[in-house]
């Protein structure tokens, strides 16, 4: 037992009150650090992980516009003549897979029609240098990268023969919207009848370089 002066008064401490009052302080040191604690785990995060996720879909293989018609002009002189024009192939590889794609062509033979028709030579038709090959506008395409042998002869018959190929797109390569410009020539000889020929052609855009 011990006494403690308080101003005046004296006050008698036994053990048991000693105690009990430390207890009481160590019971509001212990609810002061938890306050704390609480205190400091409610702050906001200074930096936290995220993942960010895209998901690309697949579009399509095809051609963004029908292939145009072609027209060759050409004035009889006497001579053998080889007139030429343009045919843009806008080919828009969507897909996202990177496997390559080709343009194939077959036709009929030129002819007047009618009851004794005029021929033009089934070989009449040819391109002699790789077309030219550009991406759309608005589109960071890749170009194509071609393969296939020039000149190309275009396959013709009274019945269109099997396609060949004319143009094509390696693996990896022809993705986007691009154009591809073959120039085409046509042999006239100098023995050619006058008149309109015409000749039906195919264009076909293939999967696979």
């Amino acid at each position: 037992m011990t006494c403690q002066k308080s101003g005046r008064r004296t006050w008698l401490v036994t053990p048991a009150a000693a105690l009990a009052h430390g207890l009481r302080m160590r019971r509001r040191v212990l609810v002061c650090a938890l306050l704390a604690l609480g205190a400091a785990t409610a702050l906001p995060f200074a930096a936290a992980a995220a993942t960010g996720t895209a998901t690309i879909s697949a579009g399509s293989l095809g051609f963004v516009t029908t292939p145009p018609n072609v027209s060759f002009t050409a004035t009889l002189n006497g001579a053998d003549q080889t007139v030429s024009t343009t045919q843009p192939l806008d080919v828009g590889d969507a897909t996202g897979s990177g496997a390559g794609w080709n343009v194939t062509a077959t036709s009929t033979t030129f002819t007047t029609g009618g009851g004794t028709p005029h021929l033009l030579s089934t070989s009449a038709t040819s391109v002699t240098s790789a077309p030219s090959d550009s991406c759309d506008t608005g589109a960071s395409c890749t170009a194509a990268t071609n393969s296939v042998a020039f000149p190309y002869v275009l396959p013709a018959g009274a019945t269109a023969p099997t396609a060949t190929k004319l143009f094509n797109a390696a693996a990896s390569t022809g993705m986007g919207n691009q154009t591809v410009t073959p120039t085409w020539k046509l042999s006239v000889p100098a023995s050619t009848f006058a008149g309109t020929y015409t000749s039906t052609w195919t264009i076909s855009l293939i999967s696979g370089p």
